[in-house]
């Protein structure tokens, strides 16, 4: 990979790193490739952690970038933004859960990559922003994610002045769970997340993940999905193995590995 950094970790945990530290983290069209590429190919890992190298986490698109679709035709513009909706898809579909370590500034289309990790630590320190209106442009591809996430009232506040909030109001809102004070231990903090996840049963975190989506995008008719979702996970051998640890007082066997 050009643009990532891909490591193993132990227990199934995978980190992913933008690596552009000298742009921030921008991404331009290789880098969205690489993303698109990089979560399709996972499938029987536990854990993906999502940082950035370097100082921002962040800074949206390319300016290069940019400069290139200046130019493009509105086809080719529609095109364009195909391709990153469907980076974004990709990462926010990915059955394996993510977590976003926000290490520096997400700006723009960085706010989105953050809105599609299931659970965020940032650093206090982190400024984040729908900067596009600011350019003239709309957060439109980020703004499914983003205002599931922080809710019709803040996107209309924060998505239409492009004003830079940090990361204590990104948490407020619900962009962010942890936020780790200016001179804590961002690592720290992501074991400790980690080992929360890595305690829940390996089948059941991805099957609730689905849960999740499946229920938010029909919430009306969600009764029969629900029962049958919980019924087979009571049944199977997980599950069993997992109320068997609760009864006996016992750790389940994927806790024991």
């Amino acid at each position: 990979m050009k643009h990532l950094e891909i490591i193993n970790k132990a227990d199934g945990v995978v980190e992913v790193w933008m690596n552009r530290p000298e742009l921030h983290n921008a991404f331009n069209a290789e880098l969205i490739d690489e993303m698109i590429q990089t979560f399709q190919s996972f499938k029987d890992e536990r854990l993906i952690i999502l940082s950035g190298r370097g100082a921002s986490f962040c800074a949206g698109a390319d300016l290069n970038w940019m400069k290139a679709m200046k130019n493009y035709s509105k086809e080719e513009n529609f095109q364009d933004s195909k391709k990153l909706a469907k980076m974004f898809s990709t990462i926010n579909d990915c059955n394996i859960p993510v977590i976003g370590r926000i290490n520096g500034h997400a700006l723009g289309g960085g706010v989105g990559l953050v809105s599609v990790c299931d659970h965020v630590i940032a650093v206090e320190e982190a400024l984040m922003g729908f900067t596009e209106v600011r350019l003239g442009l709309i957060p439109a591809v980020i703004s499914p994610y983003c205002i599931s996430k922080i809710g019709e009232s803040s996107a209309r506040s924060w998505m239409l002045s492009g004003e830079r909030f940090n990361a204590l109001e990104a948490k407020r809102m619900g962009l962010v769970h942890d936020v780790v004070a200016v001179g804590g231990d961002l690592d720290a903090k992501v074991e400790e997340i980690k080992k929360r996840f890595l305690a829940a049963g390996p089948i059941a975190t991805k099957e609730a993940k689905r849960l999740v989506r499946e229920v938010v995008k029909s919430l009306k008719n969600s009764e029969d999905y629900t029962c049958q979702m919980i019924s087979e996970r009571r049944i199977s051998e997980e599950g069993q193995e997992g109320m068997r640890a609760l009864l006996e007082k016992d750790k389940p066997q994927w806790m024991k590995k």
